[in-house]
């Protein structure tokens, strides 16, 4: 994820010359540049460099400005656009008209000039021309003087730019298929009109025997595989093997599935996003790799019935941090459920952290864990859990060992600290594949998560007739007594990685209860990410034209554009629904 899509910065102002204009230039432009100081101090691209926000050279009054700003935001490769102004201005005329690019428009809430109305005649311009727009407008009354950016207009700001960067960021960028179908599961039947039409992206697809080929032919980086394979050795611990005495496997298999592993895990990454060191070797086209910002690996069962899983592959890919040191995560999605591994990529572009790959396997009720345990659920578990358990992709990150003032978190691979990254090294075991599921070897990650994270699950399905739509539950990890965990996780695959669930309940439709999260959600599938950024996927669903039929975010933080209000103010999900129906996918 190299690409750095810029924010374009369009100060509006009215085009009267002769007192008017001239009046409001320091202020107009003033409100561009608070809003550059504010993103760029707040946002980061996914290799931790800082958000560029680019202002135009000049006010724009009317149509040969706005023509203008147009043709330096195409040299600075600006991917979203946001208009400021405090005044009137002539709507159609200074509006921008990119259909495919997201746009906001704040008008300032001041008295002197009337900032409200542009706002409002540029939104319904931008409605009757089909191009969904943001509008951004304040509470409270300022002073025609103030420089503040208001709390509430900062929130809008961050979750449209946001939304906006994930946009430009997928972009013309891949969805690498490593493998076909899995298992039959539907999310990994590869839907490519999807991929182009509401994503921009292309797709790209290699057999798994493309595996042994670079394995068999060494098309792979000598040194680096030497270097991982001993920091493998001496950094991941090789937990204990579960599988039945007379099925256990022999010392020197597990240290030839070791060297198979980690081959593995280079050679996915090269596929991915090339490697120059190949060209060196040799290997000019492998060098080059599918420009792909999303990845899955099909594995069950052509592969894992006869090589090693992907469990490490897909662990080490999703995490923060590998043998050459702290880096972004390259999401990679377990089965080839492309679905999910795009949910993962919209977490991840909000937030810049690493994701976790779940099923989202199992409710227990309180009277069940209480009939098994003897244990009563309290606090926010009282209704029950979920338990998301996979045997594959659930990142080191997920371990929850990292720490935000106090308390346990996930940060971007640039905050994190060495001593946070050892810390994920000693909670998880790499366990010796369960053989019943996998023929081939390999080795399961294995860790509980921290409870008292903030989280949100999210899934995106494709449904005939209606298109994509995606599903939200925020909620918190739990953190259970550990002989519960255990009893309960002792049920299950105890080899893999457990996230104790428990999603916030509103007390209607799906959020009714605990039983009613798990009885409505689409797929048995779903990406969890640290924070509540349900509102941040709202906003980046609607700019996709993607309807959310199922989430549990206080109407207060959603943030659409502002003709979703036209198709219905009193039911909101069904208003979203009609608004995507009509403005149809974004690169259609």
């Amino acid at each position: 994820m190299m690409n750095h899509p810029t924010i374009g910065i369009r100060p509006t102002i009215d085009g009267r010359r002769r007192g008017v204009r001239e009046s409001l230039e320091t202020q107009t432009m003033n409100m561009a540049k608070s809003v550059q100081r504010f993103l760029e101090a707040q946002l980061h691209y996914p290799d931790g460099k800082p958000v560029v926000c680019v202002i135009s050279d000049t006010t724009i009054g009317g149509v040969s400005e706005s023509l203008a700003c147009q043709q330096k935001f195409q040299q600075e490769n600006v991917g979203l656009t946001i208009t400021v102004t405090p005044c009137w201005c002539y709507g159609t005329e200074t509006m921008d008209m990119d259909p495919t690019m997201p746009h906001a428009v704040w008008g300032f809430n001041g008295t002197e000039r009337p900032g409200a109305v542009y706002l409002a005649a540029v939104l319904a311009g931008y409605a009757q021309k089909g191009i969904p727009a943001f509008g951004i407008y304040g509470r409270h009354v300022q002073e025609a003087t103030d420089t503040e950016i208001p709390t509430d207009v900062q929130d809008k700001l961050l979750t449209f730019a946001k939304a906006g960067l994930a946009v430009a960021q997928m972009k013309n960028t891949a969805y690498l298929s490593m493998g076909s179908v899995s298992m039959g599961i539907a999310g990994s039947v590869v839907k490519d009109d999807f991929f182009q039409e509401y994503l921009g992206m292309r797709n790209e697809y290699i057999d798994m025997s493309e595996f042994t080929r670079r394995i068999e032919e060494e098309i792979y980086d000598p040194e680096e595989y030497q270097r991982g394979l001993a920091w493998v050795k001496e950094h991941c611990q090789q937990g204990s093997d579960n599988n039945p005495a007379a099925n256990q496997w022999q010392p020197q298999e597990l240290a030839g599935q070791w060297e198979f592993v980690v081959k593995m895990a280079l050679i996915a990454r090269d596929l991915m996003i090339g490697n120059p060191k190949l060209a060196t070797l040799g290997f000019g086209e492998e060098a080059q790799g599918h420009g792909a910002s999303v990845a899955g690996f099909q594995g069950q069962r052509q592969w894992t019935d006869h090589f090693p899983n992907g469990d490490f592959l897909e662990t080490f890919l999703n995490s923060s941090f590998d043998w050459n040191g702290p880096r972004n995560p390259y999401i990679a999605a377990t089965e080839n459920d492309s679905l999910n591994g795009v949910t993962m990529l919209f977490n991840y572009l909000l937030t810049n952290t690493a994701q976790i790959f779940a099923d989202v396997r199992t409710y227990w009720s309180p009277e069940s864990v209480a009939k098994v345990t003897g244990y009563q659920l309290t606090g926010a578990a009282k209704d029950g859990l979920l338990h998301l358990i996979n045997s594959g992709s659930a990142c080191l990150d997920g371990t929850g060992q990292q720490e935000r003032d106090g308390q346990p978190a996930m940060k971007p691979y640039w905050e994190v600290t060495d001593e946070e990254r050892e810390k994920m090294l000693t909670a998880t075991q790499f366990r010796p594949a369960t053989k019943e599921y996998f023929r081939g070897g390999g080795f399961s990650t294995n860790y509980l998560t921290r409870g008292g994270m903030p989280m949100t699950m999210a899934r995106l399905n494709l449904v005939k007739g209606i298109g994509p739509v995606l599903q939200i539950a925020e909620g918190y990890s739990i953190a259970l007594p550990e002989e519960v965990h255990q009893q309960l996780d002792d049920r299950t695959d105890p080899t893999w990685p457990t996230t104790w669930f428990a999603p916030i309940l509103t007390g209607e439709g799906a959020f009714t209860d605990t039983y009613s999260v798990m009885n409505h959600w689409g797929a048995n599938h779903g990406a969890i990410s640290y924070g509540h950024i349900g509102h941040e996927l709202i906003a980046l669903a609607a700019m996709l034209r993607i309807p959310v039929n199922m989430h549990n975010v206080a109407s207060e933080r959603i943030f659409r554009p502002k003709a979703w209000g036209l198709f219905g103010t009193v039911e909101a999900e069904g208003a979203d629904f009609r608004a995507c129906q009509t403005y149809g996918p974004l690169y259609d």
